[in-house]
């Protein structure tokens, strides 16, 4: 599954630590989804995206396809 995570968290200047701290995760965990290493849970991505403002789909493509 393809995500949008590294960019996401370019344009708020926020390192993989700072994400992780506020999605309650550590910074490996966001790591791994990031790097496509490990699928979030359905609760992890509905953090993450809104952490952003985002809609799940705004910031994960189940398919696998870049957006």
């Amino acid at each position: 599954m393809r995500n949008r995570l590294r960019v996401l968290r370019a344009e708020r200047r926020w390192s993989q630590a700072e994400l992780g701290e506020r999605v309650g995760v550590s910074r490996q965990a966001i790591n791994a989804v990031e790097t496509g290493k490990h699928d979030p849970s359905l609760t992890l991505a509905f953090a993450l995206a809104d952490a952003f403002g985002l809609k799940i789909e705004d910031v994960f493509d189940p398919r696998g396809e870049d957006g």
